[in-house]
């Protein structure tokens, strides 16, 4: 990895961002051919684009019909969405490993402190079974630097995992219960138990499993659960490098490199730092696939930079938080 890049991306601070954004455009034009031509398309170049505003972001989708590359390389890990039978997968090509933990750890350090004064347990069964997926990598890594003994994935197991919480929040140890939404509810219809020294976060994905469910539905059957006065949520996906954490209602924060914005859904090319629409994301560690991402998640982003996902846009794939809606 590119040292200079290392820096520069995760030290960067408020209106920093853009003219680094700015720079990653530049670079990603010169080194990403599939980008390139892109932006050739819509007559976009660095020359010519000033304002983060006006970069073109790629569609999504190319990342399912193209191999979305900035410099040539052999790809140290490979990651691959959920997705479904009926739908081609997303491939994500990851130059180097330590890049994706980088980013994933400071995240995770900002929003919720050393991963290693905390108990993590990843409940994640359809992802694990799959293979080649980013959000099992982050929370295996985070695992590990954990440390605790209970620490772990807990599969379909869900009676050693009501014995393992119990046994937690007997000793008062912060644990942060790591979810996929289909699971999280099956568990809570199976066991229905206090936690008051635990964060239960949901990722979304329902994967056809269940009825489709609105996110304030998921959330208050979790608190019913489990006596809790809020879901956190965690926004990624297998495009991205750096998530958005939320800490309840659905409100998600990004780190300092990573900026959600939204486009016009009649306008594509119009692109705001704030108010509704389709969103758009920034994320700087992105910097050897593309850092410019036109998603089809609708949201609503907000005058400090938080942001809502308010479901998924007609016609886009059902993958992931997708048949998680608001």
């Amino acid at each position: 990895m590119d040292i200079k890049w290392n820096h520069k991306i995760f030290n960067v601070q408020g209106t920093g961002f853009d003219e680094l954004a700015l720079s990653v455009f530049a670079y990603q034009y010169e080194n990403n051919p599939i980008y390139r031509n892109f932006a050739d398309m819509l007559h976009k170049k660095p020359g010519s684009v000033y304002r983060i505003e006006d970069i073109p972001f790629l569609p999504i989708r190319f990342f399912k019909s193209h191999r979305v590359t900035a410099t040539i390389f052999e790809p140290e890990l490979v990651f691959e969405s959920s997705g479904t039978t009926a739908t081609v997968n997303i491939r994500h090509f990851i130059r180097d490993g330590s890049l994706y933990t980088e980013s994933f750890v400071k995240g995770f350090n900002k929003s919720y402190g050393d991963p290693a004064k905390c108990c993590i347990i990843g409940l994640l069964p359809s992802y694990i079974e799959k293979g080649n997926s980013s959000l099992v990598y982050m929370v295996n890594r985070l695992i590990e630097l954990s440390g605790y003994r209970q620490s772990g994935f807990y599969l379909y197991d869900f009676e050693k995992l009501g014995w393992t919480l119990t046994d937690l929040e007997q000793k008062r140890q912060r644990t942060i219960l790591i979810g996929v939404t289909y699971a999280l509810i099956d568990f809570a219809e199976q066991f229905s138990l206090p936690l008051q020294n635990t964060i239960v976060m949901e990722t979304g994905g329902m994967k056809g499993r269940k009825i489709e469910l609105l996110r304030e539905e998921v959330h208050h059957r979790l608190k019913a659960a489990f006596g809790i006065k809020t879901v956190h949520s965690e926004y990624g996906m297998t495009e991205l490098l750096s998530q958005a954490y939320s800490g309840g209602k659905g409100i998600f924060a990004c780190p300092s490199w990573m900026r959600v914005m939204v486009r016009d859904e009649e306008d594509p090319f119009l692109v705001q730092r704030q108010g509704a629409g389709i969103i758009n994301v920034i994320d700087l560690a992105n910097i050897y696939s593309c850092a410019f991402i036109a998603t089809d998640d609708a949201g609503k982003v907000y005058a400090d930079e938080s942001f809502e996902v308010l479901g998924r846009t007609d016609g886009s794939d059902l993958r992931g938080c997708s048949l998680l809606v608001n």
